[in-house]
């Protein structure tokens, strides 16, 4: 059986809403494993200077990540889209080993295969250091609550 991950392509604005729903929902995991399957076998990443090429090295990047981004807590919202692909903006809050709370925002083209998993994903990243009190991203590890505001209703 063909691996498919609805909705698939072409996307309409409630599809596209739930797939970058499903994707922030995935990372919030901080499960590489997990993560790595909604993205084509072959997949082709551009993360800030790293260019992960297929699930292993999607696995080995996201394990490193979450290794050093201590309560990482993540929104996506939806740029705009067209046929196969989609765009968002997002913002993470995370600390480091010293603890140091940043927040990192950016922005990802996503291109998806027919079968709905994400082929290319090319990631543009910057990192704010932030004071713990200037936190917004509030809500206990995992995914974000339905109630909690996104980022244009955080002023982000």
């Amino acid at each position: 059986m063909t691996e498919q991950r609805p909705p698939l392509p072409p996307f309409t604005e409630e599809t596209a809403r739930q797939k970058v729903r499903a994707a922030e929902d995935g990372w919030n995991s901080r499960n590489p494993e997990k993560v790595s399957l909604a993205y084509t076998p072959d997949t082709v990443w551009r993360n800030r200077s790293e260019f992960p090429v297929g699930r292993d090295q999607v696995i080995a990047f996201l394990t490193r990540k979450w290794q050093r981004e201590f309560e990482y807590r993540l929104i996506k919202e939806l740029w705009t889209f067209a046929d196969n692909r989609i765009a968002v903006r997002f913002a993470y809050e995370w600390h480091d080993s010293e603890g140091q709370w940043h927040r990192s925002y950016g922005n990802e083209n996503w291109e998806f295969a027919s079968n709905g998993l994400m082929q290319r994903r090319f990631a543009s990243i910057n990192d704010l250091a932030i004071d713990a009190a200037d936190r917004k991203m509030l809500w206990p590890q995992g995914p974000r609550p339905a109630d909690h505001p996104g980022l244009s209703d955080l002023g982000l």
